[in-house]
């Protein structure tokens, strides 16, 4: 007997867990704050050279004659150059000669059109032209960060519990969060905001685990999807705050200080039962669900909790006594059947990834108003969010990411074949493939899941998280091509989206699937033939086996031993996984 069989005696998802799941749900829109701002914290303001006889507060506008004679035409771009200037003296005999300088001069100070921004980090730090990597890599840092917060406050939420360290990383992230509000200088923001990405994994990664371990099998695909849906609102909020604040320090601050309202959960959120019950303190545990079953009006009978004791007893005397080597993330390598899948989920992982990212971190450069674009990206997700809870169960997880990825390929790439004068055409295009994206993104973890064997699972889907990271990484410096040709970010998430749907054609089918538990089974897994068994299931045939499933067998995952590290990503939408297989840190 475990958790999910105690769930029948306490209402299901009766009243006391919707109220903590949506208060778990709740911190998401805050780590929606940290992952989106910099969209406004690093915008760039249009901008050009500072000319020698110009002072600080000089204005933006020019009169356009005086353009032409003075910034030199750039020869990549095919416009005024806003890094360079015309080496004249410029004065009033100069201006009205007509006949531009012959040499250029690289600018040291720039003049910014505060029409649109007030103010950033970028126009405090003048983070254009051979700085403008800077900018790359301030996101990109974020989210080295995101990864790491994945891998180690995973763990020692794994080692410690989920509540300590929800509130350790609640308390980082609201400290580290003012810090960049009010760093002087580039490397002291950065380092900030770093620590604020691996505290929107310790944040959003432990509450989402603690709600989705209240929950059960039949429960938990619409849970996660939810979940997600608050973080969808919190993207938009975004944009709300942005829109009444302009300038960057106090924005950053503003949206950090939401995080202390949740500093109040210390008495309301309890440890996770499963928790509890993984690591030995089944006392702990069956206070907590008698509180539940109390809140809920309902009492668990004493037997099923004495059962629950001496089965807890049972499975630590087993884990003690066996010695058995565990499979490892290599075995995986070790058969061509497996490798193959694994490398397509590998790449599925790092698209589905960076486009996102690109694309949600792209708005600014889309064309027409940079905040509209931004609400329309994050409005978006829950109509992609809406369509896999009808169709993920219907249609099968290999059409939904196959299909999605396609579509967003093809509307990415459509782009290039749209006029720049159609700028509303152009994110039309785009906001419809990340809708795709994100429906793609929320159904690869659970195709994922599924594809992996039991012993290997949580190892396996960590490995694929971090393949997911890496894409994060790299997507900020695909969205600086942009300043060389404005369609380039499009064209390049488009094409590896329609590579990777594509590919993804490789992969089998797991939806009413048995799913494989030994290495065998996994190297098995879409070799063999499937046929109809009885029950709506089926059986796999191979190995000298035929092996009957019941409908158990095709409704809940096998439950794996507790992961030494847990998975580490940003959609979690589960369908009947298990407790190992239920972490998050999104978006």
């Amino acid at each position: 007997m475990g958790y999910d069989d105690i769930l029948p005696h306490l209402g299901g998802f009766g009243r006391y867990q919707r109220r903590i799941y949506v208060l778990l749900c709740l911190p998401a829109i805050c780590c929606a704050f940290h992952k989106l701002a910099g969209v406004f914290l690093l915008a760039v303001p249009d901008y050009r050279c500072q000319l020698p006889y110009e002072l600080a507060n000089a204005s933006y506008a020019m009169e356009p004659e005086r353009i032409s004679m003075a910034f030199p035409i750039d020869t990549l771009t095919k416009k005024r150059s806003t890094c360079s200037y015309l080496d004249a003296n410029f004065t009033e005999s100069y201006w009205s000669g007509g006949t531009p300088a012959a040499g250029v001069r690289h600018c040291n100070q720039w003049v910014y059109d505060r029409s649109k921004f007030e103010s950033s980090t970028v126009t405090d730090w003048d983070m254009v032209c051979d700085r403008g990597w800077l900018r790359a890599s301030a996101d990109s840092l974020f989210m080295v960060g995101v990864m790491l917060g994945s891998i180690g406050f995973g763990y020692l939420s794994d080692k410690y519990g989920r509540k300590p360290i929800f509130f350790a990383s609640l308390v980082l992230q609201v400290i580290f969060g003012v810090l960049a509000g009010v760093a002087p200088e580039f490397f002291t923001y950065t380092l900030a905001r770093m620590v604020v990405g691996a505290t929107t994994s310790g944040v959003f990664l432990v509450a989402y685990v603690i709600a989705m371990e209240m929950v059960g099998p039949n429960d938990r695909l619409y849970a996660g999807v939810v979940c997600m849906m608050f973080f969808s609102v919190g993207y938009m909020l975004t944009a709300a705050f942005a829109y009444f604040i302009h300038e960057w320090r106090m924005l950053q601050i503003a949206l950090t200080l939401p995080g202390v309202l949740f500093l109040c959960y210390w008495w309301f959120i309890p440890e996770s039962a499963r928790w509890l019950l993984s690591n030995g303190r089944p006392t702990e545990a069956i206070k907590l669900i008698e509180r539940a079953a109390q809140c809920n009006g309902l009492t668990v009978p004493q037997e099923a909790l004495d059962k629950l004791q001496e089965e807890d007893k049972v499975s630590s005397q087993q884990q003690e006594d066996t010695n058995e080597a565990k499979p490892s993330l290599l075995d995986v390598f070790k058969y061509p059947n497996l490798r193959r899948k694994a490398l397509l989920i590998f790449f599925d992982w790092f698209v589905n990834s960076l486009t996102y990212y690109g694309l949600s971190w792209n708005t600014n450069n889309l064309g027409g108003n940079p905040l509209l674009n931004f609400v329309i990206s994050g409005a978006v997700e829950i109509p992609a969010y809406s369509f896999l809870l009808v169709t993920l169960n219907r249609w099968g997880r290999r059409t939904i990411l196959c299909g999605c990825m396609i579509f967003a390929g093809a509307m990415l790439l459509t782009t290039m074949a749209v006029p720049q004068s159609e700028q509303w055409l152009i994110v039309v295009l785009a906001m419809l493939g990340k809708m795709a994206i994100t429906s793609s993104y929320g159904t690869v973890y659970v195709f994922s899941a599924e594809q992996f064997p039991t012993v290997i699972r949580n190892v396996a889907l960590g490995a694929s998280s971090t393949s997911a990271r890496v894409g994060g990484i790299l997507a900020p410096y695909f969205n600086l091509l942009g300043e060389y040709w404005q369609p380039l970010p499009l064209l390049i998430f488009g094409s590896l989206a329609f590579v990777g749907g594509v590919l993804s054609l490789l992969l089998p089918e797991t939806h009413n699937q048995k799913l494989p538990e030994t290495i065998a089974d996994g190297e098995n897994f879409g070799k063999q033939k499937t046929v109809p068994g009885n029950g709506g299931g089926g059986g796999i045939i191979g190995g000298g086996r035929d092996v009957e499933r019941t409908a158990e067998e095709m409704q809940v995952l096998s439950k794996p031993e507790p992961p030494s590290s847990p998975e580490h990503h940003d959609v979690a939408v589960t369908d009947g996984a298990t407790d190992g297989e239920n972490r998050t840190e999104k978006y």
